[in-house]
């Protein structure tokens, strides 16, 4: 079996996915096609080369639909006959990217992938796409749905995971985040997001609030508690399905759970073969 590895990985600076975020006039088309382009100039690649780009992204409606893979080759500077493949595994679309990529290498499928995703929050909205997992009741009540936030709360009680950890957790996150940049551990990995006229967007990730502490997270209302206790009373459904918990403890808030943002990512993954053949040393 073929060893995989990858030659390169970068990333757009994350920017907060609402309407006053920095990238939100980006499409998700144009901050893809920039990504890629980004992996070919830096690495003097021959796109040729590439087998196919496997991109993921879960809200795959609107701009992001319609097999967003081919249209960011097409858009990109990549050579144009490049197929695309998109995903959807949800929070894991572009891990599942990767995730395959590799595959097909180590398989003998091809010799080199682009690997990836994007998603632009604040353009399309989680959840716009529908899913008959959220919308069709005769799924919903056999499978017993709930949001995403309610969820977490849910393996919070269940792990003992108290509000004080959570927050904790937060705050460490949020310093080690501030303390990475500082040091420039991103140097390598982060693109500068530029506007059609060349000058830069977007260099650093947006969303970052180092300032966090305790007493602060401290005054932010739990987010999910009304939604799980009021209307339209998830913590009931919840608890059919964990009889043993007496009741949800809602410990997640805007502090302390994952950033609302836009943004994208890719990694050119190939065999020994292909890093020797383009004089490509490989990071992993």
């Amino acid at each position: 079996m073929t060893d995989a590895y990858i030659y390169d990985a970068l990333r757009s600076p994350r920017g907060k996915g609402r309407k006053d975020g920095a990238l939100h006039e980006v499409t998700s088309l144009r901050l893809s096609a920039e990504v890629l382009n980004a992996v070919k100039a830096r690495n003097d690649l021959d796109t040729k080369a590439i087998e196919d780009v496997i991109w993921g992204n879960v809200t795959q409606v609107g701009e992001q639909g319609g097999c967003l893979a081919r249209s960011v080759v097409l858009a990109s500077d990549f050579d144009e006959q490049v197929p695309g493949l998109a995903i959807n595994r949800f929070c894991a679309s572009g891990l599942e990217a990767v995730n395959l990529a590799a595959n097909q290498v180590r398989a003998g499928a091809g010799a080199a992938y682009v690997a990836g995703g994007v998603e632009m929050m604040g353009r399309v909205a989680m959840g716009s796409d529908g899913a008959a997992i959220a919308i069709d009741p005769s799924l919903a009540m056999k499978t017993y749905f709930v949001p995403q936030g309610i969820s977490a709360d849910i393996i919070a009680t269940e792990f003992g995971f108290s509000r004080d950890d959570c927050d904790a957790y937060a705050v460490e996150s949020q310093r080690r985040a501030a303390k990475a940049w500082e040091e420039g551990r991103f140097a390598k990995s982060v693109i500068t997001v530029r506007d059609q006229n060349g000058l830069p967007i977007l260099d650093r990730d947006e969303h970052m609030r180092p300032e966090t502490d305790m007493q602060s997270l401290g005054a932010l209302k739990p987010a999910f508690k009304d939604q799980g206790e009021v209307m339209p009373g998830f913590d009931a459904v919840a608890l059919m399905k964990y009889p043993h918990l007496e009741r949800i403890e809602h410990v997640h808030h805007a502090g302390n759970s994952s950033g609302i943002v836009d943004g994208a990512a890719a990694l050119l993954i190939g065999s020994k073969a292909f890093g020797e053949k383009y004089g490509l040393k490989p990071r992993a």
